[in-house]
C-alpha cells in the first residue's frame, strides 16, 4: 500500500514558513553581532567614517542544520581510534597543513557583510548603561520634540477631526433614535484630537572630557582615545538631552576647545596632566557649581607624565573627586603591556576615593569593556 498525504490549504504555518526563517536569521546575525561587541566597538572605520548611518560588519556564514551523509559509505559512527586524550583539539586547523603564512590548501569560513545602522549598533552597546552616582540637584523643564495626542474634545481645528470617532459618534446619536445606520453628520458628532508637548524634568550633569595630546601619545593611544571619547559622546548624546560636555587638550599646558577641535588635534610638547585638572577645577569653579550640576571628569593618556608633576596632578585628582560623582582615568599602554605607569600607581596609592576609577587599556578591544566601567549603573541610580 502507498501512503498518501495531502496538506491543507488552510495551513498557514506554510505561508509564514519565509517570514519566521527570515526574522530567526535576523535575531541569529543580532546575537553575533552582541558577541563581538568589543571588536566592533573598536572598529577604525566606524570611529573614522564620515558620518555614514548604516555600516557593513562581517560574519560568519550562518548554516542551516540539515542531515549529510557518508558519501563514501563507511562503517562507522563517530567514535574515533581510542588514541585521543581529555583536552586534545579535534579537527583544529590552525595546526593543519596550508596555515601560517603561505598559500594553504584547507578550506575556509565563509564570512558576509551584515548591514547595521548606527543608531542600531549604538542601542546595542548602551542598553545597560547611564551616569553613575546620578543624583537629583537642579533640574530643568525639557521638551520632547514628539507630540502626544491623547485627548479627545469636541472642539478643535478641523486639520486635527478624528474622522473615525466622528463617524462612530454619528452611528451612536443615529441608534438612539431606533436607526442603527450611518445618516449624516452633524456638529454634536465632531470629535477632535488635542495634543500636548511632552514635558519631562532631567536633572543637570556635565561631563569633562580631558585628552593627553603630548608627542608620547602615538598612533595607537591616539585612535584609542578618540575611539573612546566617539561613543562616549554618542551615548550622552543619545541618552541625554540635559548633559553638557566640556572639552579640555593639554601637553605641559591645557586649554578648553570646541568638540571638532578636540578629536583632531595634533600631538606635541611634553607632558603636565596636572595642567588638564587645574583647568578642570577652575572651569567647574566659574560655571558648574557642584551643589547645582552632576559632575563627570575623564582623563585619556598614556601615563607618560613629567614625574615632578605626579605629586600635583595627584592633589588635583583628590580635589576633583571631593566635587564629582565619579572621575575616570584611563591609561593607554601600547604593545599589549598592561604595567602601571609611575602615574597609574600614583593615584592607586594617593586617591583614596570609591569615586575614582582607573583603567588600562592594552588593545582596542579593551575599549567597550573601559566604556562599560565608567558608565556602569549601581542599583538606585536615577535615569536622569
Amino acid at each position: 500500500m502507498v501512503a498518501q498525504f495531502s496538506v491543507s490549504k488552510d495551513d498557514w504555518s506554510l505561508h509564514r514558513k519565509g517570514p519566521t526563517d527570515q526574522a530567526r536569521h535576523k535575531e541569529k546575525v543580532k546575537e553575533a553581532i552582541k558577541n563581538n561587541l568589543a571588536d566592533i566597538v573598536s572598529e577604525e572605520s566606524i570611529i573614522t567614517s564620515d558620518g555614514s548611518k548604516v555600516i557593513k560588519v562581517p560574519i560568519r556564514s550562518l548554516n542551516l542544520p540539515r542531515f549529510r551523509f557518508d558519501s563514501g559509505k563507511k562503517d562507522y559512527a563517530g567514535q574515533g581510534n581510542g588514541d585521543s586524550r581529555v583536552g586534545d583539539k579535534l579537527g583544529d586547523q590552525s595546526t593543519s597543513e596550508g596555515s601560517g603564512k603561505g598559500a594553504g590548501d584547507s578550506p575556509g569560513a565563509d564570512y558576509y557583510e551584515a548591514e547595521i545602522t548606527i543608531e542600531e549598533l549604538a542601542e546595542m552597546i548602551f542598553t545597560d548603561l547611564g551616569l553613575p552616582n546620578l543624583q537629583r540637584k537642579q533640574s530643568q523643564e525639557m521638551t520632547s520634540e514628539a507630540i502626544r495626542f491623547d485627548e479627545i474634545r469636541k472642539k478643535g481645528v478641523f486639520s486635527n477631526l478624528d474622522k473615525r470617532r466622528t463617524l462612530l459618534e454619528g452611528v451612536k446619536r443615529e441608534a438612539l433614535h431606533g436607526h442603527p445606520i450611518f445618516g449624516g453628520l452633524k456638529n454634536e458628532d465632531l470629535r477632535f484630537r488635542t495634543w500636548q508637548e511632552d514635558i519631562r524634568r532631567e536633572t543637570n550633569a556635565v561631563v569633562i572630557a580631558m585628552r593627553d595630546v603630548s608627542a608620547s601619545m602615538g598612533e595607537f593611544e591616539k585612535y584609542i582615545s578618540r575611539s573612546f571619547y566617539y561613543w562616549m559622546v554618542k551615548f550622552l548624546r543619545t541618552r541625554y538631552q540635559n548633559v553638557k560636555i566640556v572639552f579640555i587638550a593639554h601637553h605641559t599646558e591645557a586649554k578648553e576647545v570646541d568638540e571638532e577641535t578636540f578629536f583632531r588635534l595634533g600631538e606635541s610638547g611634553g607632558t603636565k596632566v596636572s595642567s588638564a585638572y587645574s583647568m578642570a577645577a577652575e572651569i567647574i569653579e566659574r560655571r558648574f557649581d557642584p551643589a547645582r550640576w552632576n559632575i563627570y571628569p575623564f582623563h585619556f593618556s598614556d601615563g607618560d607624565n613629567w614625574n615632578d608633576d605626579n605629586t600635583l596632578a595627584v592633589r588635583l585628582a583628590n580635589r576633583l573627586v571631593d566635587i564629582c560623582n565619579i572621575f575616570g582615568y584611563g591609561e593607554i599602554r601600547a604593545g599589549g603591556q598592561y604595567a602601571m605607569s609611575t602615574l597609574m600607581s600614583a593615584f592607586y596609592t594617593g586617591v583614596k576615593s570609591e569615586r575614582f576609577i582607573g583603567v588600562t587599556i592594552a588593545d582596542k578591544k579593551d575599549v567597550y569593556p573601559a566604556l562599560r566601567q565608567f558608565f556602569k549603573k549601581k542599583e538606585g541610580d536615577i535615569d536622569g
